[in-house]
Parts: structure tokens; C-alpha cells; sequence
């Protein structure tokens, strides 16, 4: 957000008798707020991870429903990356971190990533 500083604009009388009095008018501005960077969250393909964990993954932390994890997770396995889902930095920095934190408790080399958008 942008705050500027409240501008005075003073106008003197026509008059002679009060030379220093004049009105003023107050202008504020309306302050401008920025959208956010987005962030894309990948998958990348290994040769060791099973297809049906990606599927899971897409299901739990990107809330995926079965046919939409099964597309996402041929497209990884087919093109070598794959698209979960499109967020702030601050959301996309915790999916990435939960997607790799589950895939080491359950010993998949599985990699996440994100990428600005």
C-alpha cells in the first residue's frame, strides 16, 4: 500500500481587510494496493516414485479429485513436470514443503518445486 501525505491548498480572500486568512481544502488520496506475485507449484518426474503416490499427493495437499490427479500425474510422467496449482509465495513455499516433507517419511525421491508465474 502507498500512503501519500494529505496536500493543503489555501486560497486568500478577495477582500484587503483579512489578508492572512484564506480557506483551505483537504485532499486525500485513495492509496493503491498491489496484487500479489503468484507462483506456480511443479511436480518433477523421477523413475522411482509410484504413480499412485503422486496421485495421492495431488489428492491430500492440492485437493485434486481422483480424474484430475490422474491427468496432472500422467502429464508429469509424460512431459518430465506437471502443474499442481497456482498460488501466493507464502502458500505455495508451504505446499512445496509439505509435498517434499511426505515424500521423505514415506522414502520417495519426489521432487516439488515452485517457479514465479
Amino acid at each position: 500500500m502507498i500512503a501519500r501525505p494529505i496536500e493543503m491548498q489555501t486560497e486568500k480572500s478577495g477582500d484587503g481587510d483579512n489578508p492572512g486568512r484564506g480557506t483551505s481544502v483537504i485532499t486525500r488520496t485513495k492509496p493503491k494496493t498491489k496484487r500479489p506475485n503468484l507462483y506456480r507449484v511443479l511436480l518433477l518426474n523421477d523413475d522411482y516414485t509410484p504413480m499412485e503416490f503422486v496421485i495421492h499427493i495431488l489428492e491430500r495437499f492440492f485437493q485434486k479429485d481422483r480424474d484430475a490427479a490422474t491427468i496432472i500425474m500422467l502429464h508429469v510422467h509424460n512431459h518430465g513436470v506437471g502443474e499442481c496449482g497456482i498460488f501466493t509465495y507464502e502458500v505455495a513455499e508451504t505446499k512445496v514443503s509439505q509435498v517434499m516433507d511426505f515424500a521423505r517419511q514415506h522414502q520417495h525421491p519426489l521432487q516439488c518445486v515452485m517457479e514465479k508465474k
